[in-house]
């Protein structure tokens, strides 16, 4: 018999790459991995790495095993699903990441729901960045992820993910008061001269937003770059700044900002992500409808 814990140590690297992030991960020591993974090469009798430089590289045999070992997790993780759901009270724990608009603006009321209904489950919440956040999650790091999805930027899929929709907000371009701003403007063609503010190269939004500009026949001065939106809130409020963001950003907050609707009234697409193998598992279906209730209250 193969031994399994080292069966998904294998997986860890398929996924991560190298075995100092393995070992990162799962709190291991880099020669604890090398290790186990020696040990397994010689229960198969198989080479399954190759060194690659300084990384090592997986043979054929290797992904063979990175796939069942797959296979073995769905297996223990519906077994365990079915285990809960053999219980007459809902327990157990719920592992969530979550971009920052949505923890903002759905995590307290759904977090408040959950304590109320279900006291046994205990959810545990991390912020990630939603693409990042969705292998996570496809990898086991989280039980379930919200993500977002802009127009004409689709979000990666990974296989074995279950994807169920759960809101969708306007997109709007933020503007100062008028008595905040050095330049009024009044569309988004007379933005071209203000300095913009946004996230970072490589996130969906500035992608975005850098092509809703430059298809209006600009290119964006982006002087400030975040990925927190209440930073760009507030040099937008304070004159320094022109944004597109998001209507779920607003929830529970007053603004002195402008907000001007755009050309073709963009919307942005939230939705939420989980495991096939582990859908039956009660805690993480009963967070589930919790957090679409929420959504569906706010619309």
């Amino acid at each position: 018999m193969l031994e399994i814990r080292r069966l998904v140590l294998l997986r860890e690297l398929a996924i991560r790459g190298t075995i100092a992030a393995v070992a990162e991960a799962l709190n291991f020591s880099p020669s604890a991995v090398s290790q186990q993974l020696s040990l397994l090469e010689k229960e198969t009798g198989m080479t399954l790495l190759r060194k690659a430089g300084r990384r090592v590289q997986l043979t054929p045999q290797a992904e063979v095993l990175v796939e069942s070992a797959g296979e073995v997790l769905d297996t223990v993780e519906r077994a365990e699903a079915r285990l809960q759901a053999s219980l007459s009270v809902v327990s157990g724990r719920v592992r969530v990441a979550v971009f920052q608009s949505a923890a903002l603006a759905l995590m307290p009321a759904t977090l408040r729901a959950m304590a109320a209904r279900y006291p046994d489950v205990r959810v545990e919440m991390v912020q990630r960045e939603p693409e990042e956040a969705l292998r996570e999650t496809w990898a086991r790091d989280f039980d379930m992820v919200i993500a977002e999805q802009y127009p004409a930027h689709a979000a990666p899929h990974h296989p074995g993910l279950d994807r169920r929709a759960l809101t969708e907000d306007a997109i709007r371009l933020a503007l100062p008061s008028v008595g905040a701003a050095l330049h009024p403007v009044a569309s988004l063609p007379e933005a071209r001269a203000m300095p913009w503010v946004m996230e970072p190269r490589g996130a969906a939004s500035r992608h975005f937003a850098e092509q809703i500009c430059r298809g209006t026949g600009f290119e964006p001065d982006v002087r400030y770059e975040t990925a927190d939106l209440q930073a760009h809130i507030r040099l937008v409020e304070s004159g320094n700044a022109v944004a597109l963001i998001p209507d779920l950003v607003w929830a529970g907050r007053e603004t002195s900002c402008r907000l001007l609707d755009l050309p073709g009234l963009p919307r942005r697409t939230i939705f939420t992500a989980q495991r096939l193998a582990g859908s039956a598992s009660p805690a993480a279906r009963a967070f589930r409808d919790t957090l679409e209730e929420a959504a569906a209250s706010r619309a």
